[in-house]
């Protein structure tokens, strides 16, 4: 079973993130709002990859400067996932 989350990101054009995740597996991505052309890049890209590796890959990065960026908040989206998982888990 997957899960289903939306996050509402800060400091970006994009304005929300659906992600869908099952096992630790990024199984798709909606961003609403934003570059459409680079984020349904970065969506066909970490489809199928380990939540983990994406945060890895994606956390810090920035845009035109600032301290944020899409695929940051893409991360900061996954590590608050992650964070959830673990609190119900104990």
């Amino acid at each position: 079973m997957s899960d289903k989350i939306s996050y509402k990101t800060t400091g970006t054009c994009c304005n929300l993130m659906n992600v869908e995740i099952e096992n630790d597996i990024i199984k798709d991505v909606e961003f609403i709002g934003g570059c459409n052309g680079n984020l349904q890049g970065i969506r066909n890209l970490i489809k199928g990859l380990n939540i983990e590796e994406v945060k890895g890959k994606l956390k810090g990065t920035s845009c035109n400067g600032k301290p944020t960026s899409c695929p940051d908040q893409l991360a900061m989206c996954l590590l608050e996932y992650k964070q959830k998982k673990l609190a119900q888990a104990k």
